[in-house]
């Protein structure tokens, strides 16, 4: 099989599409074949992407949806879709996240970082997962980063309501990034659905711009020449979504292509369980389906 044909009749659903990494990524994918799905919040910034994406790789099976990721019923509206458009779903990218200085609340009462960059991935993957198991074998990638080593899941206190700080809000949902994928690989065990996550590496994007830290404004044009491009950000994701190398590779952390050790409580499981079992409230899914949406 060559390169362009490696991914040729597979369904690909990536979050946050519509630019940087996400974008980057839906290129490379749809250019090895797949019929790429991106998302994004504003129904033109993602149809001019898709167009993007289908004249960069020469693949015209790029597809658009729209969802606010921060809402559990747009999440929910996504998966619904999802299922409805693709009788088959062989990977799905959990790429969407940000970096937000100030505290938001969403309109479910959640802390935005949290909410957008972990929530948002643990529900959506949910609502997908009977899908991959039928379609099997599958892979779920999702992007995380370095800056979990400095995080903490402090369960007192998931919504940073006692005392906010952006950088402490990102590195826990990015930590929560990955015993999230930790736990999906044990629970998917003999499913033949894979759960790998990654650190893309300091990429020159537009992150961060929806409520920058004045730090960040002001050190960005200093880091710009040696951050990476969008599409070497990318490529731990293309290769954790398509290659042969990693058949059948589950919970493990990934980045320039190869298995690193995350921080030490990652691979707590009792913590693991923990943020499951709250993950699993917060969200709803006690009380939802789990894998059903409504189409």
């Amino acid at each position: 099989m060559t390169g362009t044909q490696l991914m040729a009749g597979k369904n690909v659903l990536v979050t946050g599409g519509t630019a940087g990494i996400g974008k980057a990524t839906a290129v490379g994918l749809a250019t090895l074949g797949a019929r790429v799905a991106i998302t994004g919040r504003d129904r033109g910034r993602a149809e001019a992407a898709a167009a993007d994406i289908r004249a960069a790789s020469g693949n015209p099976a790029v597809d658009l949806f729209t969802a606010d990721m921060s809402s559990q019923a747009e999440v929910r509206r996504l998966a619904g879709t999802i299922l409805h458009a693709y009788p088959r779903l062989e990977v799905l990218v959990n790429n969407v996240g940000g970096f937000w200085a100030h505290r938001h609340v969403t309109t479910d009462g959640l802390e935005h970082t949290f909410a957008v960059n972990h929530l948002s991935a643990f529900l959506l993957t949910n609502l997908l997962l009977d899908r991959l198991k039928a379609s099997a074998p599958a892979r779920v990638v999702t992007v995380s980063s370095g800056a979990h080593a400095t995080g903490r899941i402090d369960f007192d206190d998931l919504q940073g309501a006692a005392g906010y700080s952006g950088k402490r809000a990102y590195s826990a949902s990015k930590l929560a990034n990955i015993m999230f994928t930790y736990e999906l690989a044990r629970r998917l065990q003999g499913t033949g659905v894979t759960a790998t996550v990654l650190h893309p590496g300091v990429v020159r994007t537009n992150f961060g711009t929806d409520d920058p830290a004045s730090l960040i404004n002001a050190m960005l044009p200093l880091m710009r020449p040696f951050m990476k491009t969008p599409a070497a950000g990318a490529a731990t994701t293309i290769y954790l979504a398509s290659s042969a190398e990693v058949d059948g590779v589950t919970g493990r952390y990934f980045a320039n292509r190869k298995p690193r050790t995350s921080t030490k409580v990652s691979y707590d499981t009792a913590v693991a369980a923990q943020l499951w079992k709250v993950s699993t409230e917060l969200v709803g899914l006690a009380t939802v389906p789990t894998t059903r949406g409504a189409s």
